[in-house]
């Protein structure tokens, strides 16, 4: 097989076709989602025919529900990375409009599946529904399969070692009350995000903790407070803390993601880097007086650096998503 494609359905090269198929919204890629792709993996190497994930932009909720905007947890990008992390030969990103859900299962099954892709199986999970009105159902699935030629296999709901369900809303719960490494659990990886350096009020200079701020999505439930946290710069794994929230001991603004980088002095300003919140550490605060706040920060920086330095909570498919980064101090 080529390199790893992430395409559009228009774009399909003859190389994807003909393949295994793992169907899904697959926000997170989590472990349940895992499930769902392995078992496509897996056919396709018995087979010997490429192992695809086909999956839909932008999330359908934000089409159907755009004034309650969905918390992405992997943007099409990152969940790409995932995918071919995880050892697929390709992604096939399906535009999701009204126009698109309104068609039929049948025609679903028949324009996409059989004459896009060509499949010869597919996999989903037993919650999958698909055409209009959600009556396309994984046994109305079996019976299109049965009437192209194709095999189907629906995956039952995963649950961690200690009993619980995993989905891509526990998941954003879990980010959003602070507590990243239950998100791990459920994830499999280490969520992380990306984001453009844009420029500040650089009052972290003047009180000796420069940041490079980001301005996160509206719809992000990140809980604001204090972070240890990895941050790759170039290609390279560095350590920080880092700041989410609203500033409150200075003006109580927009909320911005400022990290402070250990050790580390270049320029950042339109830079794209990649963060990765390790553990919280604390609420974030107001404080009386600006030394108060350094004394604090301070004691932040300790805590994350001896947090980060003793870390060795990487997993299999974080290692996967970042081969350099064991060499790396």
């Amino acid at each position: 097989m080529p390199s790893f494609q992430f395409v559009d359905r228009h774009s399909v090269s003859p190389s994807l076709r003909g393949g295994a198929v793992a169907i899904g919204n697959f926000d997170g890629v989590h472990r349940g989602h895992q499930a769902v792709l392995g078992s496509a993996l897996t056919v396709a190497r018995q087979r010997g025919i490429p192992a695809v994930a086909v999956t839909f932009e932008p999330h359908p909720r934000d089409v159907f529900r755009p004034e309650h905007p969905v918390f992405r947890l992997t943007p099409a990008s990152i969940k790409a990375r995932l995918v071919d992390a995880l050892g697929l030969d390709g992604l096939v990103s399906i535009p999701f409009s009204s126009a698109f859900a309104a068609q039929s299962p049948e025609e679903f099954v028949e324009r996409v599946l059989v004459d896009e892709l060509d499949i010869r199986h597919v996999v989903v999970g037993w919650n999958f529904h698909f055409g209009q009105g959600r009556h396309g159902t994984p046994q109305k699935l079996r019976e299109l399969g049965e009437r192209h030629g194709f095999s189907v296999d629906v995956i039952a709901p995963f649950e961690t070692e200690d009993g619980y369900s995993v989905s891509s809303s526990t998941v954003r719960d879990r980010l959003a009350e602070g507590v990243p490494a239950e998100a791990t659990g459920l994830l499999g990886w280490h969520w992380f995000f990306e984001g453009t350096v844009i420029d500040g009020d650089k009052r972290g200079r003047t009180i000796g903790f420069p940041t490079a701020n980001i301005r996160l999505p509206s719809q992000v439930r990140l809980s604001e407070g204090v972070y240890a946290v990895f941050v790759e710069i170039d290609g390279v794994r560095h350590a920080g803390v880092a700041s989410w929230g609203r500033r409150p001991t200075f003006d109580n603004g927009a909320p911005v993601f400022e990290t402070f980088v250990f050790d580390f002095s270049g320029n950042l300003y339109g830079k794209t880097i990649t963060i990765m919140p390790v553990s919280y550490l604390r609420p974030e605060l107001k404080f009386d007086d600006v030394a108060g706040l350094i004394e604090q920060m301070n004691r932040d920086a300790e805590e994350g650096r001896t947090l980060l330095d003793a870390f060795d909570g990487f997993t299999a498919l974080d290692r996967a998503l970042w081969p350099n980064w064991s060499s790396q101090v």
